[in-house]
């Protein structure tokens, strides 16, 4: 990582907000770092970010593992030209097929394939235990457990109306 990326030299002026500055700067330098623990993994399982990000949400779905591309679209932050480049990516390699959908052919979903639900388990058990040994380095249990609940507060918290 470069210089001026901690919060005790880095010089911005907290006077914009001496609260929430600090925290913003916290927050992107984390997902910088566990961005930077993910890349040499996902090289390793010869994944983008957007092709783990789209296997690992049909893999949260119940099973058959099976999404529309509208909702997959809901769950992560990808244009609907590049969900389209992503899934026929994953499709040529075998990790999702495109069933019809009855008798709507205007519907498509996406399903996870066994050799999808393998190696997106795969990939997600590396990560975990990447980001685990890594986060486990800086912070004790209770830390970990303090700021999971936090985050979840963060993440929960009504949108607002711009």
């Amino acid at each position: 990582m470069g210089k001026n990326t901690s919060l005790h030299t880095h010089q911005w002026d907290n006077a914009i907000d001496p609260q929430i500055a600090p925290l913003f700067l916290a927050l992107q330098w984390a997902h910088r770092r566990s961005i930077e623990q993910m890349q040499p993994l996902l090289a390793e399982f010869r994944l983008s970010s957007a092709e783990f990000d789209v296997l690992a949400t049909l893999r949260n779905a119940p099973p058959p593992y099976e999404l529309t591309p509208s909702q997959v679209q809901d769950e992560v932050v990808i244009t609907s030209g590049g969900l389209t480049k992503v899934m026929l990516q994953l499709a040529s390699r075998g990790l999702v097929e495109r069933p019809e959908f009855g008798d709507d052919r205007r519907v498509k979903p996406v399903r996870l394939t066994a050799a999808g639900i393998t190696a997106i388990e795969a990939a997600m058990s590396r990560m975990i235990d990447t980001t685990g040994q890594w986060i486990r380095s800086a912070l004790a249990a209770g830390d970990i457990a303090q700021l999971t609940a936090l985050l979840r507060q963060l993440i929960d918290a009504p949108e607002r109306a711009s």
